[in-house]
């Protein structure tokens, strides 16, 4: 049995790694170094080295338990803690570098720790397996991600807002099949992307209670004999209490899918609004104009101003879907309990997170830029007969049966059609030789600030209940 396990450099060079300690934490069972292209296709460092900090956050912790429990000498703890602390600044600064010389960023912290204070360094995995380590580290990147998911979330539910109390009054076409339907305003509209970027956070925070119990103490995936207090650590590093089943808690990347999940619809909920900007930034629309800090220009088409952001942001919600795709298909036949597939969940985790808080900041800020052409917003939804619905209501509440009445204004559009005319610009007389019971305030009925005012019920776009709407937002805001 070899007393040192070697590796392969890039040089193709057998090395022991600084004295007696190597660059991965197994190899007593060996008697043979890996092979070169083996070591590279099972080492994940090149993207775990991500989470470092939680991986020295969790070492820490695990540190501070033992020495409580005895198993650890005080001294011994506080060797081991200002060595994981000289890491931690020593990366943070660039002084020192994690390289591919590491099987993974476990191997990584404890190689440097025991090159640091020598053998109390080694008592660092007392009690503890990578699995745990693992499983740890990913709960706490997860959980600091979702925090930072959030935030951005809520940086988006403030512009909205903004955008919401500046347009109350500012009328639109509603629309149902991508035909226009009844008017709306541009508050209430916004405002449906509001609810659902709102529930975006919900979901956020139902994972992130779901998921916060602590992995570590598990060990390999059979806890250990060591006197550990699970719930001392699971205390230390904020998680309500240690995790119930140590297989379990080495095995399964559930919170991992849930997240994926949700982002899978924060990015679904992007895109759809993506969608109707691309839509309303075009010359058949125009009822915005994106900032030139969003925008591009076309390298033939001089008068080209393209929505590339927009595109973008819809583009790459296939990625996120793709993340949730994969990790599921992994997951689908892995028996208990650790096996090395898990490690597949990190890389598309990392990418579709980064992917996601990316492409809100960017939606933020278009849609925070964004100038709103509010007459050619009211124009289209005049020229769209959005008010048909409000002229049929109008004969109803003169005695007509809404079956006739819906007849009735079905013909009054087809001779606006004819004309290449709206509802407000017909003759009364027209009105009339359609049907006798139409007067002059008719067209006060169907006014877009008619149509849209009478319309109190809660939920519904009445500028009385948008200004409620908006004061319950702005509470929720200040609360959440």
């Amino acid at each position: 049995m070899h007393c040192r396990v070697r590796i392969r450099t890039d040089s193709a060079k057998i090395v022991n790694y600084k004295e007696e300690i190597m660059a991965q934490l197994w190899g007593g069972r060996f008697t043979k170094e890996t092979d070169k292209l083996v070591y590279n296709f099972n080492a994940s460092i090149s993207f775990d080295q991500k989470f470092y900090k939680q991986d020295i956050r969790g070492s820490k912790a695990h540190v501070r338990m033992l020495a409580k429990q005895g198993i650890l000498t005080e001294e011994e703890r506080d060797q081991i803690l200002g060595g994981l602390d000289s890491i931690l600044a020593d990366v943070e600064s660039g002084k020192l570098e994690i390289t591919s010389e590491y099987e993974d960023i476990h191997s990584f912290v404890e190689a440097n720790l025991i090159d640091r204070i020598g053998d109390p360094g080694k008592r660092l995995h007392t009690g503890r397996s990578r699995n745990d380590q693992v499983a740890l580290d990913m709960k706490l990147y997860v959980r600091d991600e979702i925090e930072e998911i959030d935030a951005e979330l809520k940086k988006l539910l403030e512009a909205l807002q903004v955008i919401m109390e500046n347009n109350v009054h500012t009328y639109m076409p509603g629309f149902t099949h991508l035909q226009k339907a009844q008017p709306v305003t541009l508050a209430h509209h916004v405002g449906a992307y509001f609810e659902m970027f709102r529930r975006d956070r919900s979901r956020m925070a139902d994972i992130r209670k779901r998921m916060n119990t602590c992995p570590l103490g598990a060990s390999a995936l059979a806890g250990t004999t060591y006197p550990l207090d699970r719930f001392y650590t699971a205390e230390l590093l904020g998680f309500d209490g240690p995790t119930r089943n140590s297989m379990d808690s080495v095995s399964d990347r559930d919170y991992v899918i849930e997240l994926l999940s949700a982002m899978s619809t924060v990015m679904m909920h992007l895109s759809r609004f993506c969608e109707e900007i691309i839509l309303w930034n075009s010359n058949e629309y125009r009822f915005v104009e994106i900032d030139d800090a969003y925008s591009t220009g076309s390298s033939i088409m001089p008068q080209k101003k393209n929505p590339d952001i927009a595109e973008l942001v819809r583009g790459k919600t296939g990625r996120v879907y793709g993340a949730l795709t994969s990790i599921l298909t992994t997951m689908k036949g892995i028996p208990l309990a650790y096996n090395k597939d898990m490690q597949e969940d990190k890389e598309l985790t990392f990418d579709a997170i980064d992917t996601v808080k990316g492409c809100i900041a960017l939606f933020t800020g278009m849609v925070s830029t964004m100038e709103f052409r509010k007459d050619v917003m009211e124009a289209s939804a005049k020229n769209g007969f959005t008010n048909a619905t409000d002229a049929a209501d109008y004969l109803v509440n003169h005695g007509v049966p809404f079956r006739d009445a819906h007849g009735i204004v079905g013909r009054l559009v087809l001779t606006c059609i004819d004309k290449g005319i709206s509802l407000d610009e017909l003759p009364l007389e027209e009105y009339k030789e359609i049907s006798p019971v139409f007067e002059q305030d008719i067209y006060e009925a169907i006014s877009m600030k008619t149509c849209v005012e009478k319309r109190e019920t809660y939920g519904a776009p009445g500028p009385k209940v948008m200004e409620q709407i908006i004061a319950e937002n702005k509470e929720y805001l200040k609360n959440n």
